[in-house]
């Protein structure tokens, strides 16, 4: 009898403390689906990186298999391999069409209407016969438009048959057609090509001869499509939702985060040396270096290569498919000379404007880059307006005395006479002001060019380079889509006006990561247009992950504004830090702009000797250095009620996890409008040590969570016309 129980106890003990059977996925399908082979790269199947999107406790097997059809795939016996290992709970995801509909191949040919739905009904019955859970999938579209750019659908009849059997069978329905559909229509001909097997030749081994197959999947492509299903699932009512995989951010899902397409380029070397380029103080290697870009682009793209040296250059254009590489110990040192750069018509601080060209151009390229481990001088002192107060008594005498003129002040040095008139104009510059390029060459040096400018481009790459010493802004992607930023160092002198790092302006799906950046202004910024025009142009910043960054000196860390009328949202900030920032979090506005910025998610943020606030959301931005409590110049704007208007600004759903903070004049300071205050702002885990803890004015749904502001000033912190304030400590 003692044998027996023991034996019982120690029976019931074993399966106490036996592992949980993983939640059970199998996929079965055809080529899009399938698995691939090293050998295959870059062809992917979307079911590769579906299992990526589950935590531990999913088990995905993907049994689908190239070139299969509802009826190959269970004449050749791979469906009863399935069979014979489903378990009560298990998902079967059920997808096929494209090889049914094959006429010409009896082996799987499957008409839409008898053979192809009697399959998939009989996938579902044999798949509920041993407790598992079949969901249905349309098939993913192809990529094919007609010559006026018009999408033509190639599936027939057969996703309707597969809507049509899950609604009958009460089946879960994905519907991949429908939205790969929509995606492929929104992107166009060219953009579309991102998600297939778009390559030039002698790139990859299985792909020598080139690649352009508009069924199967590139990397990107791949995740897409895997996005889709996971989203899906999400809004379903399945119980297999409850395991796709939380993100670094808690209120975001892994398959919700920005996807950005990356870019590829031919092995093919075009070494400038091999046009001309010399290495020299005085040569000038315009000519060269852009016949270089040329014949590369031409020629189907590959690597501009700027070799060890120091080369001399005008202002150039990059072009599609080319990487222009800048080799350890170059020095692209552009010229100092206003003469070399002509006027051209552009956009400047969220409007159209006559600048000066930009050192580095591209408009409406595809798949460029600007890589190596060189550096780019834009020469900036040729242009920059110095302020007396940001220099010592010794550097400003070395400065007057080089030429150049003062305003009337003597306070503020300028480049030439021109530059000095122009400050005093009404929007020097502005189209919309009446500025041509016929009537702004006396002002020539005011109308300074951001270094880096790329307009309406699409996979971008900039990755090792030092950018340094801009004329204006050092890097400017305007309504460009899928940028990645990797490893670059962004310096310019802590006195530069409008030196800012990064000014990412109505774009989208962009990586910024393991960059540094010093700089006279902002470090990292966020547009998207200036009021009227900003809002007719209605293109957000949005699908943003800024991630492993440091900031060194600026106005701002991470900011958003404060031309931000056409919107920002979906923006992720992870694992920054910022040192000696002006302000450490920037949220910048003020009425007239318009546009909304919500849903932005910040954690893991830490600072040090933060001059002004270290949380900042403002709706009063007077565009001025901001070192004061107010953040901006020092000035208390006049607090009054107006009517909502199209240039009302809204600030709204932003989460903020973990910041450390030590040394600060304010921890937070959020200041909205009497007529839309700042709302629903959530921080949690904030450890913040500052003169004053925080001041909010005009705000309400503001929770703190965990938070700690250690003062140590006379100022305490205080609320003014705010509703629904929740704060708990540490």
């Amino acid at each position: 009898m003692k044998f027996r129980l023991a034996l019982i106890i120690s029976t019931c003990l074993f399966f106490s403390f036996t592992a949980k059977d993983p939640m059970r996925v199998f996929l079965i399908g055809d080529s899009t689906m399938a698995d691939k082979l090293p050998a295959d790269f870059p062809e992917t199947g979307w079911g590769m990186p579906f299992s990526k999107l589950f935590n531990d406790a999913v088990e995905v097997q993907n049994h689908a298999y190239n070139g299969r059809s509802t009826k190959s795939f269970r004449r050749e016996g791979r469906w009863a391999k399935v069979q014979a290992q489903l378990k009560k709970g298990d998902y079967v995801f059920i997808q096929f069409g494209h090889n049914d509909a094959k006429a010409s191949d009896t082996a799987r040919y499957a008409p839409s209407q008898t053979d192809f739905r009697e399959n998939l009904t009989r996938y579902v019955a044999e798949t509920r016969a041993k407790g598992g859970i079949p969901i249905l999938l349309t098939p993913t579209q192809r990529r094919k438009f007609d010559s006026t750019g018009v999408f033509v659908d190639q599936h027939a009849d057969y996703p309707n048959v597969v809507r049509e059997v899950a609604a009958k069978e009460k089946v879960l329905l994905i519907d991949i057609e429908k939205e790969s559909k929509k995606y492929i229509s929104s992107e166009g001909p060219e953009g579309a090509k991102k998600m297939f097997l778009h390559y030039p030749v002698g790139i990859f081994r299985k792909f020598m001869k080139g690649a352009a197959d508009d069924t199967h999947f590139s990397p990107f492509g791949a995740m897409k499509i895997s996005d889709m299903v996971a989203e899906a699932i999400l809004a379903s009512n399945e119980h297999l939702r409850s395991f796709l995989k939380k993100s670094i951010f808690p209120q975001k899902y892994e398959f919700e985060l920005p996807l950005v397409s990356t870019t590829v380029f031919k092995k093919d070397t075009f070494n400038i040396i091999s046009y001309g380029a010399i290495s020299s103080a005085n040569t000038l290697n315009t000519g060269a270096i852009q016949q270089a870009i040329d014949m590369a682009s031409k020629q189907g793209g590959g690597m501009v290569l700027v070799p060890s040296g120091f080369w001399l250059t005008g202002p150039i254009k990059l072009l599609s498919n080319v990487n222009l590489h800048i080799s350890s110990g170059a020095v692209l040192q552009f010229s100092n000379k206003p003469k070399d750069y002509p006027l051209i018509r552009t956009n400047w601080e969220g409007v159209d404007a006559i600048r000066a060209q930009s050192p580095i151009s591209a408009k409406g390229q595809r798949n460029i880059a600007i890589t190596g481990s060189g550096i780019i001088d834009g020469a900036g002192e040729a242009w920059r307006p110095v302020k007396k107060g940001k220099l010592t008594a010794g550097e400003w005498d070395k400065l007057i005395h080089s030429g150049g003129v003062l305003d009337s002040k003597k306070e503020t040095w300028y480049p030439t006479e021109g530059a000095l008139k122009a400050s005093t104009m009404d929007r020097p510059g502005v189209i919309a002001a009446g500025f041509t390029e016929a009537n702004t060459e006396e002002i020539k040096e005011f109308l300074r060019p951001n270094m880096i400018s790329l307009r309406e481009c699409e996979q971008v790459l900039l990755e090792g380079v030092t950018f340094q010493n801009s004329p204006a802004w050092n890097i400017h992607p305007l309504l460009c889509k899928h940028l990645t930023v990797e490893n670059i160092h962004v310096k310019n002198p802590w006195f530069a006006q409008n030196g800012d790092g990064i000014d990412i302006e109505s774009c989208e799906f962009v990586s910024v990561r393991n960059s540094k950046f010093d700089v006279g202004d902002d470090g990292i910024c966020l547009k998207s247009g200036k009021d009227a025009e900003g809002r007719k142009r209605a293109r957000p910043s949005a699908h943003i992950l800024i991630e492993n960054c440091i900031v060194f000196h600026g106005h701002g860390g991470v900011v958003v504004g404060s031309e931000m009328s056409g919107g920002v949202h979906d923006l992720f900030v992870n694992n920054c830090q910022f040192l000696d920032t002006d302000v450490g979090l920037r949220f910048k506005t003020m009425r007239g702009r318009g546009g909304v910025v919500e849903n932005v998610f910040i954690r893991d943020i830490s600072m040090k000797n933060i001059a002004g606030e270290a949380i900042l959301f403002d709706m009063y931005y007077q565009g001025k250095d901001p070192v004061s409590t107010f953040g901006n110049g020092g000035e208390t704007p006049k607090i009054e009620l107006v009517p909502v208007n199209e240039g009302t600004p809204q600030f709204k759903n932003i989460f903020i996890d973990n910041v450390v903070a030590k040394g600060a004049e304010t921890g937070l300071l959020i200041r909205g409008l009497p007529e839309m205050p700042i709302h629903h702002i959530e921080l949690n885990n904030i450890d913040i040590e500052s003169n004053q803890g925080y001041r909010v004015i005009e705000a309400q749904d503001i929770i703190l969570n965990r938070a700690t502001f250690k003062e140590i000033g006379p100022l305490k912190s205080e609320l003014f016309h705010v509703k629904r304030w929740k704060i708990s400590a540490n």
